[in-house]
């Protein structure tokens, strides 16, 4: 499903995905309903996050939110994040089994491996602050799969230096996502206008990682040419978590589908609007309006204002046609409330 990521084209499908990331809380049971629940809202993909406390962290990571009252440290958190490898097998077949592509984002080079030694995932997602983990983004192009890379964090100069980076290791197909790490992002900061900007600068593939908690940035994000959309996911507002306030219900989310494939319709088929009059030939005969005459007039007569009308339907001359048909003479008898033809007048 990710080919276009090699062969992009205007014409193809936007991947939706629905980011699990840890709204599971580190239940194996809730994060296969969040997988039933993304493919009931008909997204193209489902993402995790692999973490691997004792590879990533240390116990003085500090918070980013302090929400839990059940982690007494940041790295205790992602330690209760962690699941098995057979667990991790497990995910990525319930959501194969769904249709669904699987990703997750690993935030250690022992991450990279866990996701390898279970099959492997669509596609390399590079959270926001991995943009400079050099060993690791070289790690990942040697799969040759495509890198989706998140710019939440960076600058254009570190965005261009990742960029290079992918591209002199294999250059895989590589897509920029544009992202503000903002959580929930208001609106003058999400940043339609850099996603546009990095797909001129860099010449590549663009999407956004969208933290809104609406469907619109989503679909503004689709008009404007956007490949790949990612989106948190949550069951409920009020669930637990730090990303919920930044999420979208399994309704937004199937919303958002519906939307997006709208907007690519619109974007796939531009209005002739040349064309538009004869299309409308039946709907124009039906609402438009006809010049009549208010009472029977006779052969000779002529056409004044007092006579002169517009009434439904539009299947006589148009009412338009009024200053040209005023002060004309009738070729024959012509009934009320008959809509004019051009043989009528002389």
């Amino acid at each position: 499903m990710w080919h276009w990521l090699a062969h992009p084209s205007p014409e193809a499908r936007c991947a939706i995905i629905a980011e699990i990331a840890q709204a599971h809380d580190g239940s194996l049971g809730f994060a296969h309903a969040m997988i039933d629940a993304a493919a009931e809202a008909g997204v193209d993909a489902v993402k995790f996050q692999t973490h691997i406390a004792d590879a990533e962290s240390t116990p003085g990571e500090p918070w980013r939110v302090k929400f839990s009252p059940q982690d007494e440290t940041r790295y205790d958190y992602w330690k209760r994040m962690e699941f098995t490898p057979e667990q991790w097998a497990g995910l990525k077949r319930h959501a194969e089994d769904k249709g669904l592509a699987f990703l997750s984002s690993p935030f250690s080079m022992e991450a990279v491996e866990l996701l390898r030694a279970i099959g492997g995932v669509a596609a390399w997602k590079v959270a926001s602050g991995e943009v400079t983990n050099v060993p690791m983004l070289i790690e990942m192009c040697r799969d040759g799969i495509p890198i989706l890379l998140s710019s939440g964090m960076s600058d254009l100069e570190e965005i261009g230096q990742a960029v290079r980076l992918i591209r002199d290791h294999g250059n895989p197909p590589l897509c920029l996502m544009q992202c503000t790490s903002s959580y929930p992002t208001p609106p003058e900061k999400v940043g339609i206008n850099v996603m546009c900007d990095l797909a001129e600068r860099f010449s590549t593939t663009v999407g956004l990682s969208d933290h809104s908690a609406t469907i619109f940035p989503g679909l503004i994000a689709a008009w404007e040419g956007a490949k790949v959309i990612e989106v948190h996911l949550t069951l409920s507002r009020r669930a637990f978590g730090p990303d919920v306030v930044a999420s979208l219900t399994v309704e937004e989310m199937a919303e958002l589908v519906r939307g997006v494939r709208f907007v690519e319709a619109m974007r796939a088929n531009p209005l002739n609007k040349a064309a538009l009059k004869e299309d409308m030939a039946r709907m124009r005969a039906t609402f438009m309006k006809s010049l009549m005459l208010k009472r029977d007039m006779k052969a000779g007569e002529e056409i004044t204002e007092d006579v002169l009308i517009a009434r439904k339907p539009g299947t006589g001359l148009p009412a338009s046609d009024y200053f040209r048909v005023l002060g004309r003479k009738l070729k024959h008898d012509v009934p009320a409330l008959t809509p004019l033809k051009e043989d009528d007048i002389a």
